[in-house]
């Protein structure tokens, strides 16, 4: 394999080993205990890997140019997701010790004060911040759109003009792409080099709603990982973390009226070993936690200075299986019930009772009060009507409000949470089987199942988020099954980082005024079989990345080949960050043809 040659050198792009080979496959599956094939699975095979010193000697060989084809520097950006506009200039600007920031609207302080904290290590100074001096400049123009920045790098410094703060802050994202990777870096860098090119940018995101979710009902993980997931992201220019919070397998947020919801409903007693249903084996390692409120507080102040918005998911009327531990009276029957430690769909549901209602509300009041999201979403998704069918409390509900099936007393079900959620200003969000017997009046779809649910509820004037899962969901393989870590397959799907890319949210199905309800794109990451932090950033990223271009670049400007040629440079700020991922073939292949 070549690491070094022509000028179209893909920088750093070999694969990496992170790790040795028995640490790595401990660190997938801490919890695995029996000896079986598919348990020794790696990231990377081992002859694709070669030493992460590579990439460091990489860097210092002249790596930190934007390279493209031939001999040319400063040909592409290499920002991600693509500007609406970029114009490349000829020359190159760099930061000294004397540069700082002019911030000449005090609503943009914060930023400056929040990349200038940032580049402190790596740069091993802090740039000041000052209203009337600087050769960073942020200025708010108010006709520009939100979200939106002009941003213009030549002789005379860096000018941001923004729109709004995040705008300000996207155009300081974009100045943190095109500068060397070590920025990246939690350490002080090797470079004292920190130039970018001239360019003009003008930019603005084509969807408001850009998400990326994180399902911590399956697995726990901490505040440390939450916050570090929350900051990858917004690097990203996504602006939702959707927080899947509750589970049959875990409740994960506190809540002060009902405190068994945490003592016992956050803990399982065992977990499922890998796909071993029939016959069951157990891991025999108690799992479980919660996030304390002022800990949430921590993560929500923590996401807004990246202007990202975290919208919590609070799991009914299915997925309640640590609710019905912890409380069964809100069962259809006697129970016994246990916090779960299989996955997929369970029988157990909340039974439309008013002591349920009473809960909810009393829960939901304490999430709204909590989280200054806009949104609450409450799932509806995967709700099995067995034990609504058996239960004589459940066909009375039916019988008193003229309910024709079950599938409507889900829907009036739903109906009334959406009330209780209106009445304390909050809008609601359900998966796409909230359509089931009647859509809610004001309800948001994220629609999960394929495309139909979105358009179905586009054209009724409701607003929709997509998350096909054929493009959106980053739990399942990337590769060929025999040579990936565990992930789930139950559609019979592959989704590589190009499946993820070429996706357009907007189905041709829909009108011009349909398609304004499609609010843009969230890829989803179920932890079923992701118990580490570096588990789910494998499967997490690069895909994320290939999903803030979809949600950011109008469709005309995206192509496939450019964006390669870009990921490469971004692959490398992930190395600093000490993020893991996968690298994709494609990549990898360029590196080894020595290109």
């Amino acid at each position: 394999m070549r690491f070094f040659g022509q000028r179209r050198l893909y920088c750093g792009f070999t694969n990496r080993t992170r790790r040795p080979y028995t640490e790595l496959t401990n660190m997938l599956k801490p919890s695995m205990k029996h000896d079986q094939p598919q348990f020794r699975k790696t990231i990377m095979p081992l002859s694709r890997m070669v030493p992460l010193f590579v990439m460091a000697l990489l860097l210092l060989s002249g790596c930190n140019d934007l390279v493209s084809t031939g001999s040319t520097r400063d040909t592409i950006a290499p920002v991600i997701p693509r500007p609406v506009s970029i114009d490349m200039g000829t020359g190159r600007y760099a930061l000294t010790p004397d540069s700082g920031f002019h911030v000449a609207s005090e609503e943009l302080a914060p930023t400056a004060h929040h990349f200038a904290g940032m580049w402190a290590v790596p740069m091993g100074r802090t740039l000041p911040v000052a209203p009337d001096a600087g050769d960073i400049v942020l200025k708010l123009d108010t006709t520009l759109p939100a979200e939106g920045y002009e941003l213009r790098v030549d002789d005379g410094g860096i000018l941001i003009t923004a729109g709004d703060a995040a705008g300000a802050f996207y155009g300081l994202t974009t100045v943190h792409q095109m500068l060397p990777p070590e920025i990246s870096g939690a350490g002080p860098a090797m470079t004292t080099d920190w130039s970018l090119p001239h360019v003009d940018i003008v930019d603005a995101p084509r969807f408001s709603y850009r998400g990326l979710h994180l399902d911590v009902g399956r697995h726990f993980f901490d505040v440390d990982f939450v916050k570090r997931y929350i900051d990858t992201l917004s690097r990203y220019k996504l602006n939702v973390f959707h927080w899947h919070l509750t589970e049959d397998q875990g409740w994960r947020i506190e809540i002060d009226a009902y405190p068994r919801l945490t003592e016992v409903g956050a803990w399982r007693r065992e977990t499922v070993v890998e796909k071993n249903l029939d016959p069951y084996i157990g891991d025999g390692i108690p799992h479980g936690g919660f996030y304390t409120k002022d800990e949430i507080r921590e993560v929500i102040a923590y996401a807004a200075e990246r202007h990202v918005t975290v919208i919590p998911e609070i799991d009914i009327p299915g997925h309640a299986g640590a609710i019905l531990a912890s409380y069964p009276e809100l069962g259809c029957h006697d129970g016994p019930y246990e916090v779960k430690t299989t996955w997929g769909i369970q029988e157990d549901i909340l039974c439309p009772s008013e002591a349920t209602f009473d809960f909810l509300y009393t829960v939901l009041d304490e999430v709204a009060a909590l989280f200054p999201s806009p949104y609450i979403h409450i799932g509806g998704d995967e709700v099995p009507k067995n034990q609504w069918e058996e239960s004589p409390l459940a066909q009375e509900v039916m019988r008193r409000e003229g309910l024709a099936d079950e599938k409507e007393l889900q829907s009036w079900f739903i109906r009334r949470v959406e009330q209780h959620l209106n009445s304390r200003g909050k809008k609601l969000i359900g998966w796409n089987e909230i359509l089931e017997g009647g859509l809610a009046p004001r309800a948001t779809v994220m629609s999960w199942q394929g495309e139909s649910g979105g358009i179905e509820a586009a054209r009724m004037g409701h607003d929709v988020i997509m998350t096909p899962t054929d493009y959106m969901y980053f739990d399942f393989y990337q590769g060929d099954p025999d040579t990936e870590p565990l992930a789930m397959n139950w559609a019979q799907r592959i989704i590589p980082l190009d499946t993820v890319y070429v996706y357009d949210p907007i189905p041709e199905e829909l009108t011009a005024e349909e398609a304004r309800h499609i609010l843009g794109a969230q890829g989803n990451v179920w932890t079923e079989y992701m118990s580490t932090p570096e588990y789910v950033e494998y499967m997490a990223f690069p895909r994320a990345l290939a999903l803030a271009e979809v949600n950011w670049t109008p469709l005309e400007s995206r192509n496939l080949d450019d964006f390669y040629n870009r990921l490469a440079r971004n692959l490398l700020h992930l190395e600093r960050m000490g993020v893991n991922y996968r690298i994709p073939e494609r990549i990898d292949d360029m590196t080894a043809a020595g290109m």
